[in-house]
Protein backbone atom coordinates (compact mmCIF):
# COMPACT_ATOMS: atom_id res chain seq x y z
CA UNK A 1 0.00 0.00 0.00
CA UNK A 2 0.80 3.93 -0.65
CA UNK A 3 0.31 6.78 -0.26
CA UNK A 4 -0.33 9.59 -2.92
CA UNK A 5 -2.24 12.58 -3.47
CA UNK A 6 -5.22 12.95 -6.25
CA UNK A 7 -4.19 15.52 -8.65
CA UNK A 8 -6.84 15.02 -11.51
CA UNK A 9 -10.09 13.24 -11.91
CA UNK A 10 -12.16 12.43 -14.93
CA UNK A 11 -15.04 10.56 -14.76
CA UNK A 12 -13.84 7.85 -12.30
CA UNK A 13 -10.76 7.53 -13.06
CA UNK A 14 -8.65 9.53 -10.24
CA UNK A 15 -5.02 10.23 -11.34
CA UNK A 16 -3.08 9.68 -8.02
CA UNK A 17 1.10 11.79 -7.49
CA UNK A 18 3.29 9.52 -5.75
CA UNK A 19 7.41 10.88 -5.41
CA UNK A 20 6.63 12.12 -8.93
CA UNK A 21 5.03 9.28 -10.70
CA UNK A 22 1.39 9.30 -11.60
CA UNK A 23 -1.06 6.00 -10.99
CA UNK A 24 -4.82 6.27 -12.70
CA UNK A 25 -6.84 4.42 -9.83
CA UNK A 26 -10.47 3.72 -9.04
CA UNK A 27 -12.14 4.20 -5.74
CA UNK A 28 -13.20 1.12 -3.72
CA UNK A 29 -16.97 -0.29 -4.16
CA UNK A 30 -18.08 0.35 -1.32
CA UNK A 31 -17.14 4.07 -0.82
CA UNK A 32 -19.94 4.55 -2.37
CA UNK A 33 -22.11 2.47 0.12
CA UNK A 34 -20.59 4.87 2.64
CA UNK A 35 -21.21 7.79 1.02
CA UNK A 36 -17.23 8.70 0.61
CA UNK A 37 -16.01 10.21 -2.78
CA UNK A 38 -12.82 11.01 -3.15
CA UNK A 39 -12.03 14.48 -4.49
CA UNK A 40 -8.91 16.33 -6.21
CA UNK A 41 -6.07 17.54 -3.09
CA UNK A 42 -6.73 14.12 -1.17
CA UNK A 43 -4.54 12.34 0.42
CA UNK A 44 -5.22 8.70 -0.18
CA UNK A 45 -3.66 5.28 0.21
CA UNK A 46 -3.69 3.26 -2.68
CA UNK A 47 -2.91 -0.33 -3.80
CA UNK A 48 0.32 0.20 -6.86
CA UNK A 49 -1.08 -2.80 -8.18
CA UNK A 50 -4.40 -3.37 -8.33
CA UNK A 51 -4.90 0.10 -8.96
CA UNK A 52 -7.33 0.61 -6.22
CA UNK A 53 -8.12 3.85 -3.59
CA UNK A 54 -8.66 1.98 -0.69
CA UNK A 55 -8.60 4.71 1.62
CA UNK A 56 -9.18 8.53 1.68
CA UNK A 57 -7.39 10.28 4.34
CA UNK A 58 -8.82 12.85 7.01
CA UNK A 59 -9.44 16.38 5.19
CA UNK A 60 -7.95 19.71 6.63
CA UNK A 61 -10.61 21.41 4.77
CA UNK A 62 -12.25 21.53 1.65
CA UNK A 63 -13.80 24.00 -0.90
CA UNK A 64 -17.29 23.36 -2.87
CA UNK A 65 -16.35 25.29 -5.95
CA UNK A 66 -14.18 24.61 -7.48
CA UNK A 67 -13.94 20.93 -5.34
CA UNK A 68 -10.58 20.70 -4.28
CA UNK A 69 -9.93 19.26 -0.05
CA UNK A 70 -6.79 20.23 1.65
CA UNK A 71 -6.34 23.97 0.30
CA UNK A 72 -2.85 24.95 1.91
CA UNK A 73 -3.76 28.91 0.21
CA UNK A 74 -5.37 31.04 -1.29
CA UNK A 75 -4.12 33.38 -3.97
CA UNK A 76 -6.40 36.71 -4.26
CA UNK A 77 -5.98 38.31 -7.65
CA UNK A 78 -7.12 42.22 -7.39
CA UNK A 79 -6.83 44.73 -10.16
CA UNK A 80 -6.26 48.12 -9.59
CA UNK A 81 -7.80 49.29 -13.02
CA UNK A 82 -9.92 46.88 -15.81
CA UNK A 83 -11.97 45.82 -13.56
CA UNK A 84 -11.74 48.70 -11.01
CA UNK A 85 -9.93 47.78 -7.14
CA UNK A 86 -13.00 46.60 -5.25
CA UNK A 87 -12.80 46.23 -1.34
CA UNK A 88 -16.05 45.03 -1.34
CA UNK A 89 -15.29 41.58 -3.16
CA UNK A 90 -12.25 41.87 -1.44
CA UNK A 91 -13.10 41.83 1.89
CA UNK A 92 -16.23 39.17 1.25
CA UNK A 93 -13.22 37.10 -0.63
CA UNK A 94 -10.99 37.60 3.10
CA UNK A 95 -14.02 36.73 5.19
CA UNK A 96 -15.14 33.32 3.35
CA UNK A 97 -11.61 32.11 3.41
CA UNK A 98 -10.66 33.27 6.71
CA UNK A 99 -14.06 30.94 7.52
CA UNK A 100 -12.32 27.76 6.06
CA UNK A 101 -9.38 28.35 8.02
CA UNK A 102 -7.26 28.73 4.74
CA UNK A 103 -3.92 31.00 4.40
CA UNK A 104 -4.42 33.97 2.19
CA UNK A 105 -2.22 35.59 -0.36
CA UNK A 106 -3.37 39.06 -1.56
CA UNK A 107 -1.47 39.61 -5.35
CA UNK A 108 -2.29 43.01 -7.50
CA UNK A 109 -2.21 43.44 -10.78
CA UNK A 110 -2.18 46.21 -13.51
CA UNK A 111 -0.43 49.04 -11.52
CA UNK A 112 0.68 50.54 -14.43
CA UNK A 113 -2.80 51.60 -15.51
CA UNK A 114 -3.44 54.05 -12.67
CA UNK A 115 -1.61 57.27 -12.67
CA UNK A 116 1.06 58.32 -9.62
CA UNK A 117 -2.25 60.29 -7.21
CA UNK A 118 -4.88 57.04 -8.03
CA UNK A 119 -1.67 54.83 -7.15
CA UNK A 120 -0.57 56.74 -4.04
CA UNK A 121 -4.69 56.85 -2.59
CA UNK A 122 -4.93 52.88 -3.92
CA UNK A 123 -1.75 51.98 -1.87
CA UNK A 124 -2.69 53.69 1.40
CA UNK A 125 -5.88 50.90 1.15
CA UNK A 126 -3.43 48.27 0.26
CA UNK A 127 -1.29 48.98 2.75
CA UNK A 128 -3.80 48.51 5.52
CA UNK A 129 -4.23 44.58 4.24
CA UNK A 130 -0.02 44.27 4.53
CA UNK A 131 -0.16 46.17 8.26
CA UNK A 132 -3.74 43.83 9.56
CA UNK A 133 -1.03 40.41 8.65
CA UNK A 134 -2.11 39.31 5.24
CA UNK A 135 0.69 38.35 2.75
CA UNK A 136 0.56 40.86 -0.31
CA UNK A 137 2.50 41.13 -3.42
CA UNK A 138 2.74 43.21 -6.67
CA UNK A 139 2.57 41.05 -9.50
CA UNK A 140 5.89 42.75 -11.16
CA UNK A 141 7.32 40.95 -7.68
CA UNK A 142 7.86 37.65 -9.82
CA UNK A 143 10.26 36.00 -7.74
CA UNK A 144 8.55 36.79 -4.49
CA UNK A 145 5.53 35.12 -5.68
CA UNK A 146 7.23 32.28 -7.34
CA UNK A 147 8.68 31.31 -3.38
CA UNK A 148 4.98 31.00 -2.07
CA UNK A 149 4.25 27.51 -3.78
CA UNK A 150 6.36 25.18 -2.58
CA UNK A 151 4.76 22.37 -0.89
CA UNK A 152 1.64 23.87 -1.00
CA UNK A 153 -2.09 23.50 -2.85
CA UNK A 154 -3.14 26.43 -4.27
CA UNK A 155 -6.32 28.01 -5.85
CA UNK A 156 -6.47 31.26 -7.33
CA UNK A 157 -9.57 33.68 -7.10
CA UNK A 158 -10.28 37.01 -7.65
CA UNK A 159 -11.46 39.25 -10.07
CA UNK A 160 -12.70 38.17 -13.73
CA UNK A 161 -10.17 39.88 -15.65
CA UNK A 162 -7.77 40.73 -13.12
CA UNK A 163 -5.16 38.71 -14.89
CA UNK A 164 -4.35 35.08 -13.33
CA UNK A 165 -3.57 33.29 -16.16
CA UNK A 166 -1.13 36.49 -17.41
CA UNK A 167 0.51 35.85 -13.46
CA UNK A 168 0.31 31.86 -13.93
CA UNK A 169 2.57 32.24 -17.78
CA UNK A 170 4.93 35.04 -16.05
CA UNK A 171 5.30 32.25 -13.29
CA UNK A 172 5.85 29.38 -15.41
CA UNK A 173 5.76 29.98 -18.85
CA UNK A 174 4.78 26.26 -20.23
CA UNK A 175 1.63 26.44 -18.35
CA UNK A 176 -0.15 28.32 -21.17
CA UNK A 177 1.07 24.76 -22.96
CA UNK A 178 -0.83 22.83 -20.37
CA UNK A 179 -3.85 24.47 -20.13
CA UNK A 180 -4.61 25.12 -23.84
CA UNK A 181 -3.84 20.67 -24.12
CA UNK A 182 -5.84 20.29 -21.21
CA UNK A 183 -8.92 22.28 -22.68
CA UNK A 184 -8.39 21.16 -25.83
CA UNK A 185 -9.09 17.50 -24.75
CA UNK A 186 -11.73 18.25 -22.51
CA UNK A 187 -13.65 20.17 -25.40
CA UNK A 188 -14.24 22.98 -22.74
CA UNK A 189 -16.61 25.37 -23.59
CA UNK A 190 -18.70 22.79 -24.68
CA UNK A 191 -20.07 21.93 -21.09
CA UNK A 192 -18.85 18.43 -22.08
CA UNK A 193 -17.05 18.00 -18.37
CA UNK A 194 -16.23 19.90 -15.50
CA UNK A 195 -12.60 19.23 -14.20
CA UNK A 196 -10.20 20.01 -11.73
CA UNK A 197 -6.59 19.64 -12.22
CA UNK A 198 -3.90 20.57 -10.08
CA UNK A 199 -0.85 21.57 -11.73
CA UNK A 200 3.23 21.33 -10.63
CA UNK A 201 4.28 24.54 -10.39
CA UNK A 202 7.45 25.80 -8.34
CA UNK A 203 7.54 22.66 -6.26
CA UNK A 204 3.71 22.96 -5.60
CA UNK A 205 0.55 22.39 -6.76
CA UNK A 206 -2.14 24.28 -8.16
CA UNK A 207 -5.57 23.96 -8.97
CA UNK A 208 -5.93 24.67 -12.57
CA UNK A 209 -9.92 25.59 -12.02
CA UNK A 210 -11.48 29.51 -13.09
CA UNK A 211 -11.49 29.69 -8.95
CA UNK A 212 -14.52 30.59 -7.26
CA UNK A 213 -17.78 30.02 -9.01
CA UNK A 214 -20.03 31.62 -6.59
CA UNK A 215 -19.28 33.00 -3.49
CA UNK A 216 -21.68 34.12 -0.55
CA UNK A 217 -21.98 33.77 3.22
CA UNK A 218 -24.67 30.77 2.96
CA UNK A 219 -22.99 28.61 5.96
CA UNK A 220 -22.06 31.23 7.58
CA UNK A 221 -23.55 32.80 10.77
CA UNK A 222 -23.72 36.44 11.44
CA UNK A 223 -21.10 35.78 13.94
CA UNK A 224 -18.93 33.70 11.98
CA UNK A 225 -18.80 36.67 9.72
CA UNK A 226 -17.58 38.99 12.60
CA UNK A 227 -15.12 36.46 13.61
CA UNK A 228 -13.65 36.52 10.20
CA UNK A 229 -12.68 40.18 10.17
CA UNK A 230 -9.19 39.99 11.66
CA UNK A 231 -8.41 43.33 12.65
CA UNK A 232 -11.85 43.33 14.41
CA UNK A 233 -10.83 40.51 16.77
CA UNK A 234 -7.56 42.23 18.35
CA UNK A 235 -10.20 44.75 19.22
CA UNK A 236 -12.85 43.01 20.05
CA UNK A 237 -12.12 41.97 23.90
CA UNK A 238 -12.39 46.65 24.44
CA UNK A 239 -15.83 46.36 23.68
CA UNK A 240 -18.89 46.70 26.61
CA UNK A 241 -20.67 43.31 25.25
CA UNK A 242 -18.26 39.87 24.80
CA UNK A 243 -20.70 39.17 22.04
CA UNK A 244 -20.79 42.73 20.44
CA UNK A 245 -21.91 42.70 16.83
CA UNK A 246 -20.27 45.91 16.38
CA UNK A 247 -23.42 47.67 14.82
CA UNK A 248 -26.08 49.60 17.10
CA UNK A 249 -24.32 48.77 20.36
CA UNK A 250 -23.24 51.96 22.30
CA UNK A 251 -19.61 50.78 24.31
CA UNK A 252 -18.29 49.65 20.84
CA UNK A 253 -14.37 49.41 20.52
CA UNK A 254 -14.48 48.52 16.63
CA UNK A 255 -16.61 52.09 15.77
CA UNK A 256 -14.43 53.68 18.10
CA UNK A 257 -11.43 52.56 16.15
CA UNK A 258 -13.10 53.10 12.47
CA UNK A 259 -13.57 56.83 13.76
CA UNK A 260 -9.77 56.88 14.97
CA UNK A 261 -8.77 55.48 11.67
CA UNK A 262 -7.28 52.61 13.45
CA UNK A 263 -9.59 50.49 11.26
CA UNK A 264 -10.31 50.72 7.80
CA UNK A 265 -13.47 52.84 7.03
CA UNK A 266 -14.29 50.82 3.81
CA UNK A 267 -13.81 47.34 6.04
CA UNK A 268 -16.21 48.10 8.47
CA UNK A 269 -19.05 49.30 5.82
CA UNK A 270 -18.74 46.19 3.67
CA UNK A 271 -19.18 44.32 7.48
CA UNK A 272 -22.25 45.96 7.64
CA UNK A 273 -23.61 44.89 4.27
CA UNK A 274 -22.64 41.41 4.81
CA UNK A 275 -24.33 41.07 7.58
CA UNK A 276 -27.62 42.84 6.49
CA UNK A 277 -27.39 39.98 3.44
Amino acid sequence: MHKGKIVKLISNDYTVLKDNERFICKPRGKFRKDGVKPAVGDDVVFDAQSLVINEVLKRKNQLVRPNVKNVDQVIIIMSLKEPEFSTNLLDKLLATIEFNNIDIVICITKKDLVSKEEFKRLNEIINYYKKIGYKLFFNDEIEKIKKIFNNKISVFTGQTGAGKSTLLNMIDSSLDLKTGEISKALGRGKHTTRHVELLEIEGGLVADTPGFSSLDFTDMSKSDIRDSFVDFNKYRYECEYSDCMHLEEKKCAIKEKVKQGEILKTRYENYIKFIKE
